[in-house]
């Protein structure tokens, strides 16, 4: 049987530096990549530093990914970061700036808290139980 795994996700932002500078000041992810594929479009990559699926931080073209910038999910939590530590790293990142829409709660699969990247994406920031 053949291994496979999700490598790598777009979000469709506004601007390559700025979506750089959050995700990697706020959020502690890595630069992976940033090559200019000319035309001034570049191939960003940010990844969280444990490693598991990448972020490709693609500039919106035209107003329909203009549109899409920040709702990519019509509202919805569409994206989870899962970590060791829930309490280390939500306080990191509230001390970062980070928005939460609610304080952390309790759930049957994990404590969880909702957070807004800077376009307003919802995020999980979630630790698993067992």
């Amino acid at each position: 049987m053949t291994s496979m795994s999700i490598a790598t996700v777009t979000l469709v932002v506004d601007d390559y530096d700025p979506a750089i500078a959050w995700y990697t000041e706020k959020l502690g992810f890595a630069l992976v990549a940033d090559t200019p594929l000319g035309g001034g479009k570049r191939w960003v990559l940010v990844a969280p530093a444990g490693g598991g699926a990448r972020l490709l931080l693609a500039k919106a073209e035209g107003e329909a990914q203009a549109a899409r910038v920040g709702d990519q999910t019509g509202g919805r939590v569409g994206f989870f970061l899962e970590t060791d530590d829930f309490a280390r790293d939500h306080a990191a990142f509230l001390a970062a700036g980070v928005t939460f829409r609610e304080e952390p709660r309790h759930e049957a699969y994990a404590t969880v808290a909702v957070f807004e990247d800077l376009y307003g994406n919802t995020w999980d920031l979630l630790q698993p139980k067992g």
